[in-house]
C-alpha cells in the first residue's frame, strides 16, 4: 500500500486574505478567469499555477516567482512536518447540507499498474506537456490530486477541529476552510490509516501521471529514490456517501446529426417525448430511469435503456452511450453543469447533448474494490478543491 506522509507545508503568511490569492484548480479556468484572479492580487496563486511572460520561458519565469515569494515571506514554511485538514460546507444539488473532509499529505508515486493507488475511470488524450514543464521548472506540487480512501473510519480520525489557518467562502456560497495537523501521534494514526488501504484516484489522473514521470527523470538525474518527487500533494477523504458530492458529465456530439444520432440510439433505448430542460429534468431523470437527449433546437426526448440490449454492460449511463454508439462514426465532448450544457448547444458546433445520471458512491467503491475502470469522464467530483491553501516543495533545502 502507498505511503501517506507530512510534508512542511508553504503556506501564504498570516496577514494575507486567502479569498485574495487562492483560486480554482487550474482546468476549470479560462483565460478571462485566470487575468481576473492576477488582477485581483499581485501574489494571487495563479501567477506561479498558470505562468505567462511576456520575455523568456513561462515556467522559468513561475519558479522565478516562487522562489522571490518564499525569499520575501509571502509564502512561510512549516517547521515541522504536517497533515492539512480540508473541509467543505455546502449545500448539494439536492438541497442537502453537506460537511465534509479530507486530508492534504504526500502521496508515494507507485508505478502504473503496481497497485495501491488506482485509476476509477480511463482517461482522455490530453497534453501533459504544460504540467511537466511547471514541475520541472518549480520543483513543486501546487495543487493536489484528490484521492479515495477505503481505509473505514478515516472521516472519525479527521473529525476534529485542529489548527484553524484560515477559510473562504468561493462564489458558488462553499465554504473552505484549512486546519494544520501537527499533534504526531494524530499525524501517525491517520497515516497509518491511509497507508493500510489502496487510493482511488477521484480527480487529477493526469497530475498523478505526471508526478510518476517527474519521479522517474529525478531518480536519473540524482540516482537517488530518497527525493520529495518519490511522493506528490494529495488531498484523500473516505469513499462513503456522506465525505462525497458527485454529478454528472453531459456529452455533446458534433459530427453526426441529430437525427442519425437519435437513429442510433434507438435499438438500445425507449425514446419518447420530454419537455424541454428544465430546473426539474435532473430529478425526472432519475424519476424515470432515463437519460435526456437534447437537440440544439430544444427538442427534448427521454432515453430510458432497454435493459437485454445492455447485457454484460457496466450499469452506467456513460457506458450504455459509449457500447450504443460503439459503431457510430461522431465525435463527443464533456461539461458539467445542465446549464453549460445548454449554453454549449446553442454557441458551438455540436448538433445535440445527452444528459446523463450521477454515478452512485456504491458504485465508485465497487469499480475500487473489483479494479475496474469507468468510461472517461463518468464522473464529476465537486466542490472543486482550491489552489493556494497548500504547496509542497520537492528539492532538498
Amino acid at each position: 500500500m502507498p505511503r501517506f506522509e507530512p510534508f512542511q507545508a508553504l503556506r501564504y503568511r498570516r496577514n494575507i486574505e486567502l479569498h485574495d490569492v487562492c483560486s480554482p484548480p487550474y482546468d476549470v479556468l479560462s483565460d478571462a478567469d485566470r487575468l481576473a484572479l492576477a488582477t485581483r492580487h499581485e501574489d494571487n496563486i495563479v501567477h506561479i499555477d498558470m505562468p505567462v511572460s511576456a520575455a523568456g520561458n513561462a515556467y522559468e519565469h513561475a519558479a522565478s516567482i516562487l522562489n522571490q515569494w518564499i525569499s520575501d515571506g509571502v509564502l512561510v514554511r512549516d517547521e515541522t512536518p504536517s497533515f492539512t485538514l480540508y473541509r467543505m460546507r455546502f449545500t448539494d444539488s439536492t438541497g442537502k447540507p453537506r460537511n465534509v473532509v479530507g486530508v492534504i499529505g504526500a502521496l508515494e508515486v507507485v508505478d502504473e499498474g503496481a497497485g495501491g493507488v488506482l485509476p476509477h475511470e480511463r482517461t482522455t488524450p490530453k497534453a501533459k506537456t504544460d504540467r511537466l514543464e511547471l514541475t520541472r521548472a518549480t520543483d513543486a506540487n501546487l495543487s493536489p490530486v484528490w484521492g479515495l480512501s477505503l481505509a473505514e473510519g478515516l472521516s472519525a480520525l479527521l473529525t476534529e477541529p485542529a489548527e484553524l489557518l484560515g477559510e473562504i467562502t468561493d462564489d458558488l456560497g462553499v465554504v473552505h476552510s484549512v486546519e494544520r495537523v501537527t499533534d504526531t501521534n494524530r499525524i501517525t494514526q491517520i497515516s497509518a490509516a491511509i497507508t493500510a488501504h489502496p487510493v482511488v484516484i477521484a480527480d487529477g489522473h493526469h497530475r498523478y501521471a505526471i508526478s510518476r514521470t517527474y519521479r522517474d527523470e529525478t531518480r536519473e538525474r540524482t540516482n537517488s529514490k530518497s527525493t520529495g518527487a518519490e511522493l506528490t500533494l494529495t488531498y484523500i477523504n473516505e469513499l462513503i456517501d456522506e465525505q462525497l458530492s458527485v454529478a454528472a458529465i453531459h456529452r455533446l456530439y458534433e459530427g453526426i446529426t441529430y437525427k442519425q444520432l437519435a437513429a442510433a440510439l434507438s435499438p438500445f433505448f425507449t425514446i419518447n417525448d420530454a419537455d424541454s430542460v428544465g430546473p426539474t429534468t435532473l430529478s425526472q431523470m432519475n424519476e424515470r430511469g432515463s437519460l435526456c437527449l437534447v437537440a440544439k433546437t430544444g427538442r427534448t426526448h427521454w432515453l430510458t435503456p432497454i435493459a437485454e440490449r445492455f447485457t454484460g454492460v457496466r450499469n452506467l449511463d456513460s457506458a450504455y452511450l459509449e457500447h450504443a454508439l460503439s459503431s457510430v462514426q461522431h465525435e463527443v465532448r464533456y461539461q458539467h453543469g445542465v446549464t453549460e450544457v445548454q449554453h454549449e448547444l446553442q454557441t458551438s458546433d455540436a448538433t445535440a447533448a445527452i444528459l446523463i445520471r450521477p454515478v452512485s458512491v456504491a458504485e465508485i467503491q465497487r469499480t475500487a474494490n473489483e479494479g475496474l475502470l469507468m468510461p472517461p469522464k463518468s464522473t464529476f467530483f465537486s466542490p472543486k478543491l482550491r489552489t493556494g491553501f497548500v504547496l509542497r516543495e520537492m528539492k532538498t533545502r
